[in-house]
C-alpha cells in the first residue's frame, strides 16, 4: 500500500499540481530580512505587507500547533508572441485567462479534504496569497526550487511560471529535501530589468518594478521610469523570459488560463477607449481588475507615449477629458511624447479648463516637450 505522503502527492498531480514538497512548520529564517526588506521601502505602498510581521516566521501564530507545511506549484505559461507592433500592448503571461485566486483555492480545499479523508484529528488552513507567509522560503526547505537572484522561485525542471500555493496543518508528515541554489554566476535576469529594480542579486525593490508599478501602484507612476515600462500595460516577464531555466517551463495544461482574446497583444488604442462597462465586462474574473480601470489605462497611456506612432493621438486626446485624474495626467504625458499639432492644441484646450493640480502640471511637463520654429 502506497504512503500517505505518496498518496497525496498523486492526487495533488490529479488536481493539477505537479510540484509538491513538504516543509516542516519550524521558524523561519527569513523573518528578520523580510523585516529589513520592508523598513527600507522596498515594499513601495504595498502596506498588506507592511502588517503582521511577526507573524511571518511563526507559522504557529496562524494555525496553532502547526507541524508542516505542503507546498504546491501549478504552472500558468502560456504561449507568448515574439514581435509587437507599436500600438499593441504586453500583458504577464499569468493575468491573459482567469483569475488564478479562486481555482487554486478550490483545488486546495479538495486537497485537504482529501487529507482529512485519510487522516484524523488534522487541523489546518489553505493559502493562496491570502496569509502573511513566507512562502518562496517555504517551498524552498520543501524542494519544490529556489530563490533565484529575481527573487522567483526556480525549478530546475519546470522553470519559474507557476503560482504557489500551501496547506499550513497540524499534519505529521515527512518532510523534502530543501532545493539548493543552481543560478550560479548568471546574472540574465538581472541585467534585462528594464528599470533596475534589483539593488542587489536576491533583493527587489518593488518600487522600480514594472509590475508593481502597473498593477499595486495606485497613484502616478514616476515619470522617469515611465519610458523604460515600454508596452507593457500590465505585469511584467523580463526577468523571467530571459531565464535559462525557462527553457524548460511547461505551457499549462489548464483550459482556465489560457490567453484571452487580444489578452497576448492588446490593442492599445481599442483598450485606452475602454469605458467603465466595457471594462468591467472584458476583466470580470481577469486578474487585470486589480488596478481598476483608472490603472490599466494610466498604463496604457504610459504604453501609447512610448510606442513612437501618433495613431494614439487620437485615443489620448479622449483620454485627455477622463474624469478620472489619473488617466487624465498620464494621457497628458503620452500626448506630450508622440507630439504632433492635434496633441499641442489639445494640451492647450485641456489646460484652460483643468482644475486639478496634478493634471495641469503634467500638462506643463508635456507641452515643454514641443518645439516649434518661429518666424524670424
Amino acid at each position: 500500500m502506497r504512503d500517505l505522503k505518496t498518496q497525496l502527492k498523486d492526487k495533488a498531480l490529479e488536481l493539477g499540481f505537479p510540484l509538491f514538497g513538504v516543509s516542516p512548520a519550524d521558524p523561519l529564517e527569513g523573518a528578520a530580512f523580510y523585516a529589513r526588506w520592508v523598513a527600507m521601502g522596498y515594499a513601495g505602498e504595498m502596506d498588506y505587507l507592511k502588517r503582521n510581521i511577526e507573524k511571518r516566521g511563526d507559522l504557529t501564530k496562524i494555525v496553532p500547533g502547526a507541524r508542516s507545511v505542503i507546498c504546491l506549484g501549478m504552472e500558468y505559461l502560456q504561449p507568448s508572441p515574439k514581435k509587437f507592433s507599436t500600438t499593441e500592448g504586453r500583458f504577464a503571461s499569468y493575468a491573459r485567462g482567469d483569475d488564478y485566486h479562486e481555482l487554486i483555492k478550490t483545488r486546495l480545499f479538495e486537497l485537504w479534504d482529501y487529507i482529512k479523508s485519510k487522516t484524523s484529528g488534522v487541523s489546518g488552513r489553505v493559502y493562496v496569497d491570502t496569509a502573511p507567509l513566507l512562502e518562496r522560503e517555504l517551498a524552498e526547505r520543501a524542494g519544490v526550487g529556489w530563490r533565484g537572484k529575481n527573487t522567483l522561485l526556480i525549478n530546475k525542471h519546470r522553470g519559474s511560471y507557476f503560482f504557489l500555493s500551501e496547506i499550513v496543518s497540524t499534519l505529521e508528515i515527512s518532510p523534502d529535501e530543501p532545493a539548493t541554489d543552481h543560478c550560479g554566476n548568471c546574472t540574465k535576469c538581472l541585467d534585462a530589468c528594464p528599470t533596475n529594480a534589483f539593488p542587489d542579486p536576491y533583493v527587489l525593490d518593488a518600487s522600480r518594478c514594472i509590475s508593481y508599478l502597473t498593477i499595486e501602484h495606485k497613484t502616478s507612476i514616476p515619470q522617469e521610469l515611465r519610458p523604460k515600462m515600454g508596452n507593457w500595460v500590465y505585469g511584467c516577464d523580463v526577468c523571467q523570459d530571459v531565464c535559462p531555466w525557462n527553457k524548460r517551463a511547461k505551457i499549462s495544461k489548464e483550459p482556465a488560463y489560457n490567453s484571452r482574446d487580444g489578452f497576448d497583444k492588446p490593442p492599445l488604442i481599442e483598450w485606452m477607449q475602454l469605458d467603465k462597462e466595457s471594462f468591467n465586462k472584458k476583466f470580470r474574473g481577469n486578474p487585470a481588475k486589480r488596478p481598476k480601470r483608472r490603472g490599466l489605462l494610466r498604463n496604457i497611456a504610459i504604453a501609447l507615449g512610448n510606442s513612437g506612432d501618433q495613431l494614439g493621438i487620437p485615443a489620448l486626446i479622449v483620454a485627455l477629458t477622463d474624469e478620472e485624474v489619473l488617466i487624465r495626467s498620464h494621457a497628458a504625458w503620452g500626448l506630450g511624447q508622440l507630439k504632433g499639432k492635434s496633441a499641442h492644441e489639445a494640451l492647450l484646450k485641456q489646460r484652460e479648463q483643468e482644475k486639478d493640480k496634478s493634471v495641469l502640471e503634467e500638462i506643463d511637463a508635456a507641452l515643454a516637450n514641443f518645439k516649434f520654429k518661429t518666424l524670424s
